[in-house]
């Protein structure tokens, strides 16, 4: 089936891109224009608008910015995007009761929807290995799997709409919560004068590590976070959007309260664009969080 993807950035590119070399009829859109000229330069047939890309297709994979993106690309008023005989897969992070109220509106309108969030970065996307976490329709999922494992090797169903986007929220937590305690480490160890190599030597050897710690080291010693395949804007949005799930859910939630703080400073400070690494010149430093 012909497939639409709608949504270029880093990693709706580089789906695209992989679902065409699996052999499939791509079609994408995207909102902005520099995306949009990189896409086509890749060589991805694009539509003009959402309801061009959907009206070529019977699957449609959003990979969009948040909730708020997808409700004002599928169901602008001005611009009607006919769902129904569709299939939509929503790949992005977005709240598990977004989801649901987004999943409410496709079957109103007469299509089907599975969320189908993702773990890893841009090397899994090209290579079809990320993590993938479906909630919805059992049958639909099965239905959908052949598609999925283009871009997985092994995708889970974990239940109902809403539990995906749960569980794809828990993942990026740790994301978070994982980065910067590391960085908090690595900070004192700088400033003790500590041998890094050492440091890591002894924290590969026990319990603690994480291959996270390793990917980037390189980044935190450099102060380079350029290149980024996860921005810190986005892992801001992550983590503001755990917070208020969990604080639905009576988790406590300030530890990745006060990681939000970190990754507001870093954001503000013009590190939005960069890597999410970045938050270590937060957490390194106090020149940044006061100003």
């Amino acid at each position: 089936m012909k497939t639409a993807v709608l949504g270029l950035g880093l990693m709706g590119s580089e789906i695209a891109l992989r679902l065409k070399r699996q052999g499939r009829e791509v079609i994408c859109w995207n909102r902005g224009e520099a995306n949009r000229d990189g896409a086509a330069r890749r060589g991805l047939d694009l539509a003009l608008t959402p309801a061009e890309a959907v009206a070529a297709s019977e699957l449609v994979i959003l990979v969009l910015s948040d909730a708020a993106a997808i409700t004002d690309t599928l169901f602008d008023p001005a611009d009607p995007v006919e769902l129904r005989g569709r299939v939509l897969i929503q790949m992005g992070t977005i709240a598990p009761e977004e989801s649901r109220a987004i999943a409410e509106r496709v079957a109103s309108l007469g299509g089907d929807y599975l969320e189908a969030p993702v773990l890893g970065s841009l090397p899994e996307a090209r290579e079809g290995t990320l993590i993938l976490m479906a909630g919805g329709d059992r049958d639909l999922f099965e239905r959908c799997r052949p598609l999925l494992r283009d871009l997985s090797r092994d995708p889970q169903w974990i239940g109902p709409v809403g539990q995906g986007a749960a569980l794809k929220l828990a993942m990026n937590q740790l994301i978070a919560g994982l980065t910067a305690s590391f960085a908090t480490s690595l900070a004192l160890v700088r400033r003790e004068g500590i041998d890094i190599e050492q440091f890591m030597t002894l924290l590969r050897g026990s319990a603690l590590h994480a291959k996270t710690f390793d990917k980037k080291l390189d980044k935190y010693l450099s102060h380079d976070y350029a290149g980024a395949s996860f921005p810190l804007k986005h892992l801001l949005k992550d983590v503001r959007l755990f917070a208020r799930v969990g604080e639905a859910w009576q988790v406590d939630t300030r530890m990745i309260s006060a990681i939000e703080a970190v990754c507001a400073d870093a954001a503000a400070a013009g590190l939005a664009d960069q890597d999410y690494s970045a938050l270590y010149e937060v957490v390194s430093t106090s020149k940044i969080s006061k100003g």
